[in-house]
């Protein structure tokens, strides 16, 4: 029988990040999962980690890739789990009880396409800064992606059988193209109103950010259309300024 899980966490050199990760995989009290971390052959011992980390239902690769999205393509090959769940290094599950409340919602709900809920930023001694700029709706739809990536890509679990590949020609914004595939498909979404995950603020170099919001524009082009993306990204322009103004 498939674990219901499928959690599927990419590192490299990521010894001082990881620990947090496996911690709260590890303290889980549903335990119907497996772990896949996919390891880009790391040189500081973050497999070495891993494999001493005592998780039930284990398994690291550790070869090198060719990027993030190409390590996660690998893990959604391995994925046994009636649903993925995506955990970065340095991201970790809010509670204990987490997946126990994913696993009571696709029961409840008759295994929708998809389950989500919120995401809070941590730092590196996982205190709270504060949530996301974006919250995630309480009905979630295609249209929505339209607003930007509402739902943090590690509180998007996604039912197996709607899943393939990321898109590798996206180096930065894979995730949000990737989420978006996943919405055409999934015919119900279920919200479960709590903090699902804690993501570590690790901040991102100018250079690649504007990357990645480049990206993401090409992509809500090619799937809402380029000028009601022109139009929302003006409206997103003042957005930002107001929150900047306001974070002051």
């Amino acid at each position: 029988m498939n674990p219901l899980f499928s959690i599927i966490t990419v590192t490299y050199n990521a010894a001082s990040t990881l620990p947090a990760t496996l911690r709260s995989v590890g303290e889980q009290t549903c335990k119907l999962y497996e772990y896949l971390v996919i390891d880009g052959d790391s040189k500081d011992g973050t497999a070495d980690l891993a494999n001493a980390s005592g998780i039930d239902n284990l398994t690291v690769v550790c070869e090198p890739d060719r990027g993030l999205y190409d390590a996660m393509n690998k893990g959604l090959g391995l994925a046994k789990g009636d649903y993925v769940i995506f955990l970065n290094a340095g991201d970790s599950f809010h509670s204990p009880n987490v997946l126990q409340l994913i696993a009571d919602a696709i029961m409840e709900n008759d295994y929708p396409g998809i389950v989500y809920g919120q995401t809070q930023i941590v730092n590196a001694d996982r205190k709270r800064i504060g949530d996301r700029h974006l919250t995630a709706p309480a009905i979630l739809t295609l249209d929505s992606f339209k607003e930007g990536m509402v739902v943090c890509h590690q509180a998007f679990i996604v039912l197996r059988k709607l899943v393939d590949n990321y898109d590798t020609r996206y180096k930065f914004s894979a995730d949000f193209e990737w989420c978006i595939r996943c919405l055409q498909r999934s015919h119900r979404n279920c919200y479960i109103d709590r903090i699902l995950i804690d993501y570590l603020s690790e901040g991102i170099t100018t250079s690649n950010r504007w990357s990645s919001l480049w990206e993401r524009f090409k992509i809500m082009s090619f799937y809402f259309g380029f000028f009601p993306t022109l139009y929302r990204h003006v409206g997103f322009y003042f957005r930002n300024m107001r929150r900047n103004k306001n974070n002051k």
